[in-house]
């Protein structure tokens, strides 16, 4: 088996376990690449035939970055994640800019009040509606969690 067939395999075998948008493929099969061999030639063929695997899994619908956002979208709002910091999450796995922002204000327009729902449920994760600490801790913990600070003081008063 040659190498090229090794990548699709290993490509094919990633997408298995876990779910992943088409930019973080790519730097997860260029990785395997360097791990793969030292020649610097047919690391060069190698890194030329990504673009081929990565159109193969598309067109045989393994890889879609809309539903790797929207599945995305869904796990992190599940585990009390800020808008921003999904938007922030999804951009860095390498969705689109513009698909991230329209996947997210899809699910923040079916449900007005999900950013306060998730604002408490973080609140109370990491008990920060007891008064007894600092009001400026509390404040900025959430704040570095990615909520705004309307919400935030909706929350903590």
């Amino acid at each position: 088996m040659d190498n090229k067939d090794k990548l699709l395999k290993y490509a094919i075998y990633y997408l298995s376990k876990y779910s992943s948008s088409k930019k973080n493929l790519e730097y997860i099969l260029k990785k395997k690449i360097r791990r793969l061999t030292d020649d610097k030639k047919s690391r060069f063929v190698l890194y030329q035939e990504i673009n081929h695997i990565l159109t193969k899994l598309e067109n045989l619908n393994l890889i879609n970055d809309y539903i790797y956002a929207e599945s995305k979208i869904n796990s992190l709002i599940n585990q009390a994640k800020s808008k921003n910091y999904i938007k922030q999450y999804l951009v860095n796995k390498g969705v689109d800019y513009k698909l991230a922002n329209e996947q997210i204000s899809l699910f923040y327009k079916n449900n007005q009040n999900l950013e306060k729902e998730n604002a408490m449920k973080f609140a109370r994760k990491k008990n920060l509606l007891n008064d007894n600490k600092d009001y400026e801790k509390r404040l900025s913990k959430m704040a570095r969690a990615g909520f705004s600070y309307e919400i935030i003081k909706k929350i903590l008063n």
